[in-house]
């Protein structure tokens, strides 16, 4: 029978983190057909976990043996474990769940993995579903439903627009709230918009371009279209909020770093009866444009204001948290330590 070793070791081992001065952990599984969806085609979900953790990582059959680190191969017998009994449950595993999985459990050993991949956020159909993928993700969607505004600030990927649009569109569909609207700040039109060719919608589609593929990640391009023309969607520059009461609505304002302490204010004083808001950015990504001394985001100003206020939540991701390409994680990560260092 063939044996599959998988080995990750990304920087020299010191001669105390030798993997033979820990004893190996050994795991077996019960159902050929279940290790194998666990193991993943040619091992390639125990490569993800190799990768990850550092750990060496040998299979044979249905056993798997964990090499290394005496907390990391407690975490990753704990991972395995439970992704077991979740494809035992019927559970499809993507490859992309394994890091997510171990970075939570990382996080918080005594997380259950079913909290994470079997409560949907919003369900479109049987073959197609949001779900919170790390704690942070999760405690970012409970915010969303429960809390009248909430703040979510971190890196690129970590689903803070994508799952703030999955939720608002549950509620609506739900009918817990009437509209849905979907703002930005068009930064590089500095919001001038009537100095621009075409009509209002060429005007502004550019730059809410990620909030529509956001949309039609979720629905049919034939029910977005027919949402948005009867009003129930909208989508608009952060200009057009200007001198609105927005009552029972579900608000999204994406790229928030981008925003100026007093388009900030508008916007969080929309909020009419019966809506929630939902603020996203990345205060590494502020593209605001030079207007002498004392320019300043207005996301990190209204964290600043507000985070004592009751009915809001402020909630931080990190490089964890990142659901694209593992290697977008691991750019973050590089820009960062080259932003410490350099800095």
């Amino acid at each position: 029978m063939t044996q599959h070793l998988l080995t990750a070791v990304p920087f020299p081992l010191r001669a105390e983190d030798s993997f033979e001065a820990v004893p190996p952990v050994a795991l077996a599984f019960d159902d050929a057909e279940l290790a194998n969806e666990l193991f993943g085609p040619h091992n390639a979900n125990m490569d993800i976990l190799a990768q990850s953790s550092g750990l060496r990582i040998g299979t044979r059959g249905t056993s798997v043996t964990i090499k290394g680190d005496f907390h990391k191969s407690s975490v990753a017998r704990n991972l395995l474990t439970q992704l077991y009994c979740l494809i035992k449950s019927g559970t499809r595993l993507h490859p992309r769940d394994v890091a997510h999985a171990y970075e939570s459990l990382m996080q918080q050993p005594d997380i259950d993995l079913r909290t994470l991949f079997q409560d949907p956020v919003f369900v479109i159909s049987p073959k197609k579903m949001v779900v919170a993928k790390t704690v942070n993700q999760r405690e970012y969607v409970t915010s969303l439903r429960t809390m009248s505004m909430t703040f979510a600030v971190g890196p690129a990927g970590t689903g803070k627009t994508y799952l703030s649009v999955a939720v608002a569109l549950s509620m609506l569909l739900a009918k817990r709230v009437k509209r849905l609207i979907l703002t930005r700040p068009a930064v590089e039109a500095g919001e001038r918009l009537g100095f621009l060719p075409g009509d209002l919608a060429e005007k502004v589609n550019p730059y809410l371009r990620p909030l529509y593929d956001a949309l039609h990640d979720m629905l049919d391009t034939e029910r977005v279209t027919a949402m948005v023309e009867s009003g129930a969607i909208e989508i608009a520059p952060l200009g057009f909020m200007r001198g609105r009461t927005l009552h029972d609505a579900f608000i999204i304002l994406d790229e928030a770093q981008n925003t100026t302490p007093e388009q900030m204010k508008m916007f969080v004083t929309r909020l009419g009866f019966g809506s929630r808001a939902a603020i996203t950015g990345d205060t590494t990504q502020i593209d605001l444009p030079a207007q002498g001394a004392g320019q300043r985001s207005g996301l990190i100003h209204a964290i600043e204001v507000l985070k004592h206020v009751e009915g809001i939540n402020i909630l931080h991701f990190r490089k964890d948290d990142v659901i694209r390409h593992p290697l977008v994680g691991r750019i973050v990560q590089a820009y960062d330590d080259y932003q410490k260092h350099s800095g």
